[in-house]
């Protein structure tokens, strides 16, 4: 998903460019626009998906560093690493979806 979210910013940023230039008539520029909000549905969706197993991943972490914490079960601090090391991921994705997004709301503002 990164990797198609990077090529289609990459297209968006060549149509805003050659819009800004006048290169399409009123009819071309309309279906770019509507293609753009395809799109951007497309990775808003994606975006809202990753977020929610990112929370889940995150609060499922806090839990268990707190019942690590008040059980003092070493056992329970491998469960901790393993979702640490499944964070991570996780957040840099959706933190790259999410800056992903925000672009391409800028380039469609730009297309209007």
């Amino acid at each position: 998903m990164e990797k198609r979210l990077i090529r289609y910013l990459k297209e968006l940023e060549s149509i805003s460019r050659r819009a800004e230039k006048g290169e399409f008539t009123p009819e071309e520029l309309s279906y770019e626009r509507e293609k753009a909000l395809t799109q951007i549905s497309f990775f808003q969706h994606e975006r809202l998906i990753h977020l929610i197993v990112t929370v889940t991943f995150a609060v499922l972490t806090l839990m268990s560093v707190l019942g690590t914490i008040l059980s003092g079960q070493l056992s329970l601090s491998l469960l901790v690493l393993v979702l640490l090391i499944l964070l991570v991921p996780y957040v840099r994705h959706y933190y790259i979806l999410e800056n992903g997004v925000q672009r391409l709301y800028t380039f469609y503002d730009k297309l209007l």
